[in-house]
């Protein structure tokens, strides 16, 4: 799977699942655009693909910002050439029920994993029109399927898929794709302050996961190269779960329901 000479733009690329998204990106040939809020951040993601060979951009911005996200695709346009894929992966999630979070925290959340969408597909979709060819990835959740808490974050990844469904629909026939993927756990550094209080967190939770791990951001990484590449040339408006199995169903529960049938069986 090549993608020489195409320019990719990857939000939220400083550190975690973005991170590694743009270095496999660059590592097949694409010239990726680093983009992050934290400026350390991206531009240390962006020496790193540099020193291995690659090529790549740093970009300071804030996806949530009308004015930041026109200048920065702009500025992508201007220094890489015409957005040919558009990963939207930056998230923050730090309204937790609804009753304690503020509206500041609402808008927070929902501004930057949806708002960001919006924006950026706003800012690359008319060059995509012109050039009859785009593809557009969202990093939703399999928050935004199934409640798992995170309200404000996970309404936000839920809208982030009827989005998706939308501009698949009403661009289709201008050659752009747009897909979203549902990753589960991944253990990213952002996981680090829980296990510092938790330091077994994930073995307690892999065994809610038929495949019996949580994720890694190549997982990630994989569906996203496959879903933005020509071997997905008809694939659009789909949402791909990536996540050991969790939505399919819950393995746990069941054979403890069975195991409560078997009982009643027996006393009766």
């Amino acid at each position: 799977m090549r993608f020489d000479g195409r320019v990719v733009i990857v939000t939220g690329a400083g550190s975690g699942i973005g991170r590694v998204i743009a270095q496999r990106f660059a590592g097949v040939g694409a010239k990726v655009a680093v983009v992050d809020w934290l400026p350390d951040r991206a531009d240390a993601v962006t020496s790193e693909i540099t020193t291995a060979g690659g090529s790549a951009l740093s970009v300071h911005a804030d996806v949530s910002s009308r004015r930041d996200v026109d200048a920065f695709v702009g500025l992508v346009a201007s220094e890489l050439g015409p957005v040919d894929v558009l990963v939207n992966n930056a998230a923050i999630a730090e309204g937790d029920d609804v009753l304690q979070m503020d509206e500041a925290t609402w808008d927070r959340d929902v501004a930057v994993v949806l708002r960001s969408v919006f924006l950026c597909c706003k800012a690359v979709l008319p060059s995509m029109i012109e050039r009859h060819t785009g593809s557009i990835v969202n990093i939703s959740s399999v928050n935004a399927i199934t409640a798992l808490g995170n309200e404000a974050y996970s309404a936000a990844k839920a809208g982030m898929i009827n989005l998706t469904q939308g501009i698949a629909v009403r661009y289709g026939a201008h050659g752009i794709r747009c897909n979203a993927i549902a990753p589960g756990t991944i253990r990213t550094p952002i996981w680090q302050a829980r296990i510092d209080r938790d330091p077994v967190v994930f073995q307690r939770l892999l065994k809610w996961y038929p495949l019996g791990r949580v994720g890694e951001p190549d997982d990630i990484a994989n569906a996203t190269m496959f879903l933005a590449s020509d071997d997905a040339s008809w694939i659009t408006g789909v949402v791909l779960p990536v996540d050991g199995g969790l939505l399919a169903g819950n393995y746990r529960m069941t054979r403890e329901l069975l195991a409560e049938a078997g009982n009643e069986k027996l006393d009766s």
